[in-house]
Formats: structure tokens, C-alpha cells, sequence
């Protein structure tokens, strides 16, 4: 199977196809049994990431149960303050904790440690490539600067980072400083993921939402464009989607001004809306993950608005954030073919 064979690959490359491809954000996790004795298996979170033959073999379950259009790497945005020294650990029922950072330790940061940290990252790609399907998109990713520096000024998640939004207004200087570190090794590590096999990328800004205008400017598109055009002087081919979530109406700006191949939409972006952003190219998304938690009717109907709606035009099908683990997997299976059955009534 040629590379031009792979349909997500497709569709950031311009094409319009129905049925439009499908992956889930998340798709290999806590929702299936599979991954949840795998999980056991491997210790923490952490050693799960950190080992090929576990994260190749998580990643792959459910491009097994479901024949997704793409598989996502296995891994998770927190890697890279883990490879910075910044302590990172997964508390059960407290999510991810790493030590808060100041200024001075900010500039005390040695960028030159990440990539060799980060060799079995690079080595499951590698091995995705080898094993997945020759039909499959394989996707890797990182997080944005914004996002990752939100967790290592806080320490952790914090429901509206005001952590990390009061650090930026005391500490200018310092925090254009981490985001634009941030930027640099998460560009070479997208690189090596590309090298390693890795069809494309995918920028996660989970928290671009929080911010205000001027901020949204500065803290969430310039650090993601610095990124893309770090990742494009080096590897011209690459293909990248970028998701900022909570963007809502920036969004129009935010695909020109970073310079995205797509934009991933999360669920609260209006669908007339996201069709005027699909008129300037590919689009992902975005619907809600409460729908394939319940199943039924409410799954099919906001599927069929959305295909009503953006399919005849360059469309990635895919949840607007991760599945959620209460998700039943028999409704992935329903939302698969809901999807699919679309392009044989066209």
C-alpha cells in the first residue's frame, strides 16, 4: 500500500472522500479491556509510554477491534517536561503532578537531554510503522508550549490555569523564554517522529480556551507557529494539525496565522461555522464525546449533522477531545459504521 492509499493522509492533503476517514482521539485507552490489562502489565503510566513493545501494542488494539483510518503514537504530552527533569509522575484519582517551576530553574533548563530521554518514543514509531496496515495513517503528536507550560508552572491541571496566566503577566520575559524552549524540542521532536515513520502530526493546545485575545496571539499561536515552521525548513513534506481547544471564532485566524495543514474542532464549535472554516481547508472534528457515552439515537443523530453538514468537504472524522473511559465500546463500533454507511448513500 502506497502512502497515497492512506485516506487521513488524503484529506490533509486537500482531498474531499466519502465516507471521510476516522480515528478518535484517545482511541487506545482506559474505554477498552484490552488496554486496561496491558496498562496492569506495564506499572505506571509512565513505563507504559516509555516502552516500544507496550505502547506499539496499545496503540494497535484498536486499529485491531475497529480498523480506525489512522493510529495515534501512544504516548503523552507530559513527556517532554519528564525528559526535562521536572519530576513528572500520574497519581491514581489525581491525574499528572510534576514540580512547579520558577524563574531561575527556568533558565536552568538543558534542552540538549530531551532527545536521547525521549529514544523509545521514537523507537515505538518505528515500530507502528513496521506493524501497522499498510491503509493506516500513522499519526504522531506533542503538546503545544502553552499547554505543557501550564502543567510545569502549576505542578499539575488547574480548572482555568490561572497558575500559569498569573506567572506570564509577573514573569514575562521568563515565560517567552520556557515557551519558546518549548517550542524548539517539540519541533525536533516532531521531526524525529517523522523520520521515525509518523505520516503526520498533530499540535495539542488542550488549554488555548483560557486565554484572552492579546494572550491567544502571543502564548498560543506564535509559539505553534514557531514550532511548524521549525518542523517545514527542515521537512517541507510534513503534514500537521493543529487543535486549539476552546478557540471557538480565533480559530479562523489561527489556521492562517500558524500555518496548520487542519484545524481539529472540539464539540462547542457551531457546524455553520466550522463549514466556513472548511472552505480554507481540512478540517477534524468535532463531535461530542457525550454522544458515544450515549449511544442510541443521540450517537446517530450527531453524526448525521455533522456529515449533513461538513461532509462534502475536507473532513477528518473524529470526537471533539479524547473518549472518555465510561464509553461503551460496542458505541464505537455503532459509530464506525453510522460513518461508513454515509459514503454508500452518497
Amino acid at each position: 500500500m502506497t502512502v497515497q492509499g492512506r485516506k487521513v493522509l488524503r484529506v490533509l492533503q486537500g482531498e474531499t472522500l466519502s465516507p471521510p476517514p476516522v480515528w478518535l482521539m484517545r482511541q487506545a485507552g482506559r474505554y477498552l479491556p484490552e488496554y486496561r490489562k496491558t496498562r496492569q502489565q506495564a506499572g505506571s503510566f509512565l513505563d507504559l509510554c516509555y516502552s516500544p513493545e507496550l505502547a506499539t501494542e496499545v496503540t494497535l488494539q484498536p486499529i485491531r477491534r475497529y480498523g480506525f483510518d489512522a493510529a495515534i503514537l501512544f504516548s503523552d504530552i507530559l513527556v517532554i517536561p519528564d525528559a526535562l527533569k521536572r519530576n513528572v509522575r500520574f497519581e491514581e484519582g489525581h491525574g499528572p503532578r510534576m514540580d512547579p517551576i520558577d524563574v531561575g530553574e527556568i533558565h536552568r533548563l538543558n534542552p540538549s537531554i530531551v532527545s536521547g530521554h525521549l529514544k523509545p518514543v521514537i523507537e515505538t514509531v518505528t515500530k507502528l510503522r513496521r506493524e501497522l496496515p499498510g491503509e493506516t495513517t500513522l499519526l504522531g503528536f506533542c503538546g503545544a508550549p502553552w499547554t505543557v507550560a501550564t502543567y510545569m508552572i502549576a505542578g499539575q491541571g488547574t480548572p482555568d490555569q490561572a497558575p500559569a496566566r498569573l506567572f506570564a503577566y509577573r514573569h514575562p520575559e521568563a515565560f517567552d523564554h520556557l515557551l519558546g524552549l518549548l517550542a524548539d524540542v517539540s519541533a525536533d521532536y516532531l521531526v524525529e517522529q517523522i523520520d521515525a515513520g509518523a505520516d503526520a502530526v498533530q499540535i495539542f493546545d488542550s488549554w488555548a480556551g483560557v486565554l484572552g485575545e492579546e494572550e491567544f496571539e502571543r502564548y498560543a499561536i506564535r509559539p505553534v507557529r514557531r514550532m511548524i515552521d521549525s518542523v517545514r525548513a527542515r521537512r517541507p513534506q510534513a503534514r500537521i494539525i493543529a487543535f486549539a481547544k476552546g478557540a471557538g471564532t480565533r480559530l479562523k485566524t489561527y489556521r492562517q496565522a500558524t500555518d496548520a495543514d487542519a484545524i481539529g474542532l472540539d464539540w462547542s464549535v457551531p457546524l455553520g461555522f466550522a463549514a466556513e472554516l472548511q472552505k480554507d481547508g481540512p478540517i477534524q472534528g468535532n463531535l461530542d464525546p457525550m454522544r458515544v457515552v450515549a449511544g442510541g439515537i443521540a450517537l446517530d443523530e450527531g453524526i448525521d449533522r455533522i456529515l449533513d453538514i461538513l461532509g462534502n468537504g475536507p473532513l477528518i472524522f473524529n470526537l471533539g477531545h479524547g473518549i472518555t473511559p465510561q464509553a461503551d465500546p460496542e458505541h464505537v463500533t455503532q459509530l464506525l459504521a453510522r460513518v461508513r454507511r454515509s459514503g454508500e448513500a452518497a
